[in-house]
């Protein structure tokens, strides 16, 4: 059967680059298709003999017009045991609006007020497929070659696993909280070794910072109560069908506790089954 990707989110947030990593990876893209001819196109990539086993369809690049169809006919594409996983790109108002002035291009929001209001505008129209996506990437601090190394990292891991993908990202709060996270752990209750003059230098993946953070006993309650929680609730969200899981762990600036956090909750998710990929976004700020 036909597997289906939707490809949707905020304009500028990188659908081009997106739809051609898929397009490279053997899926047959096509863009702005009306959510009305939806099941047309799936009757006959499901005829016997169809060439296409992997459909890749890109919303939103030339207006809006069909969005109110689009949920409802995702929805019946499921409803027919198709594998149906929806996909959105994000990004900062902030950065939109650079990626915007920068290109010279127009927004497809039509609206008074300039570029912001017509990206605040777009995430509103978005919110709720936002809320139903299998999986959020905010590509804000990605590079092309950065959003072609996740993406690609994300099809080879489900192809492979068949499963849940599991992530854990550690991040800093001053920075902002990743947009793309299902959990999010603040752990700046623990220690700082900021504070501490021989190790400010360091980082969560060195040996002595590592010490440090965990011979406190809160960070030892910390992964213990972790611990009883990911137990119950990885494998509901395997059984509900989740597809994506991202478990976000931050401190004050993302170099030091969360990086160390994120490395022993990687490692008790290893350990309950699942196979997940651990990232340090700010650890190099």
């Amino acid at each position: 059967m036909t597997e289906y990707l939707f490809l949707v989110g905020m304009s500028g947030a990188g659908r081009s680059s997106a739809a051609a990593v898929f397009e490279d990876r053997g899926w047959f893209v096509i863009d702005n298709l009306p959510p009305a001819l939806l099941g047309r196109v799936g009757e006959l990539a499901n005829q016997p003999g169809g060439e296409y086993e992997r459909l890749c369809l890109v919303s939103g690049r030339g207006g809006y017009e069909g969005l109110p169809e689009l949920r409802p006919a995702i929805e019946l594409l499921k409803s027919s045991g198709a594998r149906v996983r929806l996909l959105f790109l994000e990004a900062p108002d902030d950065i939109l609006v650079r990626r915007f002035e920068g290109n010279r291009r127009r927004h497809p929001v039509e609206i008074e007020g300039g570029v912001l209001e017509a990206i605040r505008r777009e995430r509103e129209l978005l919110k709720e497929l936002r809320e139903d996506a299998d999986v959020v990437i905010d590509t804000g601090e990605l590079s092309v070659h950065d959003l072609r190394e996740r993406l690609v990292d994300l099809l080879e891991r489900s192809d492979s696993e068949g499963g849940m993908d599991t992530s854990v990202v550690s991040f800093g709060f001053k920075h902002g909280l990743p947009m793309d996270a299902d959990l999010v752990f603040d752990c700046r209750f623990l220690p700082n070794p900021h504070w501490v003059p021989e190790l400010r230098a360091l980082t969560g993946r060195d040996e002595a910072v590592r010490e440090y953070v965990l011979s406190s006993a809160d960070a030892k309650a910390l992964l213990e109560r972790l611990g009883d929680l990911l137990e119950l609730v990885l494998p509901a969200y395997a059984r509900e069908g989740k597809s994506y899981l991202s478990i976000a762990v931050g401190c004050t600036g993302g170099q030091h506790r969360s990086v160390v956090m994120a490395e022993e909750i990687g490692a008790m998710v290893r350990s309950m089954g699942f196979d997940p990929t651990v990232h340090h976004r700010d650890i190099e700020r």
